[in-house]
């Protein structure tokens, strides 16, 4: 079966205005913080106001859309998102800002839920890897492109002009996912199966995808305290001005949309997934402990981050890939609670890494991301039958 191309471009279009959304506030955190006349970490908090409302959104829109169908949520989605981040550009209380953060929170929940299940739905399970890798490439490049793109923006048009640019592409990506989803699957993705017994999620979450969860949490706090605290680890160890990182920060993203990519191919190529993730993982463990436990010179430790980057990076498709192998009439929901899940480890990480850096310092960041990348590999190889010829998803 061929790659669903105008499905998986149209999703990562969407995912990078998902991820844009957010992650486009970085650069202006000072900026939105005088403007609205609030402290910086009254605007740094919004990040949790998205996170949680991401991850409640991805839940509720995964399990509606095995219901409803896939159909209203991808569209409705990121017009939602568009809708709020308009919103957001001419908003001067900060109350008003935080509901129209959470308006778009949901939006981008709604929409990275559906949009995995969707593509996950289209494609033979042998080139479900690559599929999902690509749309999880949106996400990378917002770390390229979008993050950097967005501070040169601001420069010109200001915050509020760069919430507007990402609507229209938010916009944009309605209009492809719009066009691309005309066509039935062969599985009915754009409708609920009803003529079937349903498959209920009690059933769905059996012990090993349970585990698959565990290990994905632990994977996302590890890439949480590397994507948060990178930058502030560069300038402290090596006395570097903000501009500096740039580079580096680069190195970071690159290493990350390689591995994503290198990923879904092994994923798809290679019929062990668990077993790949967990090799990953434990090639980025050893990275990560050698990365913040020794710092002798700016180049190595920025060839470190990249491999670290590579090897995270790597393991996701094949995590991904596992995860969408349980029934169709309920992967929504489980690719919605993927993306729910993965939120409680973005938060963990940005709770746990202050905690960590005020109290211990960034040398306490190397063990800890190596025991859970570790960790994360032993907990899912016990499900993972090498010695059996089993089929691509074991």
């Amino acid at each position: 079966m061929q790659m669903p191309w105008a499905v998986v471009i149209a999703c990562c279009v969407g995912m990078f205005a998902a991820t844009a959304s957010g992650s486009s506030r970085a650069p202006f955190l000072l900026d939105m913080a005088g403007d609205l006349n609030v402290t910086l970490p009254a605007i740094a908090n919004l990040f949790g106001v998205t996170s949680v409302c991401w991850g409640l959104s991805a839940y509720v829109a995964g399990l509606g859309s095995d219901r409803f169908g896939r159909g209203p949520f991808l569209l409705g989605a990121p017009i939602m998102l568009a809708l709020s981040l308009v919103a957001m550009s001419l908003v001067y209380d900060y109350w008003l800002l935080v509901a129209c953060v959470a308006i778009a929170g949901i939006g981008c929940g709604a929409f990275t839920a559906t949009s995995m299940a969707e593509v996950s739905l289209r494609t033979e399970s042998n080139q479900r890897g690559r599929a999902l890798g690509w749309v999880m490439g949106g996400q990378s490049l917002t770390l390229l492109i979008g993050v950097p793109l967005s501070a040169w923006l601001g420069a010109i048009i200001g915050w509020r002009g760069v919430h507007v640019g990402i609507a229209v592409i938010a916009v944009f990506a309605t209009i492809l996912v719009a066009f691309s989803v005309r066509k039935p699957s062969r599985s009915s993705v754009s409708a609920p199966v009803i003529d079937a017994p349903r498959t209920t999620l009690g059933q769905a979450l059996t012990g090993p995808i349970t585990r698959l969860f565990i290990a994905l949490i632990m994977e996302r706090i590890c890439f949480g305290l590397s994507a948060f605290y990178y930058a502030a680890f560069l300038r402290t160890s090596y006395t570097l001005e903000i501009e500096a990182v740039a580079l580096p920060l680069a190195g970071f993203a690159v290493g990350n949309i390689v591995g994503t990519v290198l990923g879904g191919q092994l994923a798809d190529k290679f019929p062990y997934r668990r077993v790949s993730f967990a090799v990953c993982m434990f090639i980025a463990g050893g990275f990560a402990l050698a990365w913040f436990m020794w710092t002798p010179g700016l180049l190595i430790t920025i060839a470190i981050g990249v491999g670290f980057s590579l090897f995270d990076a790597l393991s996701r498709p094949s995590l991904m890939a596992a995860l969408a192998d349980v029934p169709v009439d309920v992967r929504g929901v489980i690719m919605g609670l993927n993306t729910s899940i993965a939120s409680i480890g973005w938060l963990i990480a940005a709770l746990v890494g202050g905690w960590l850096y005020a109290g211990i310092g960034f040398a306490s960041f190397g063990p800890i991301m190596a025991t859970m990348c570790v960790t994360a590999g032993l907990l899912v190889l016990r499900d993972s039958r090498i010695r059996q010829h089993v089929t691509p998803a074991s």
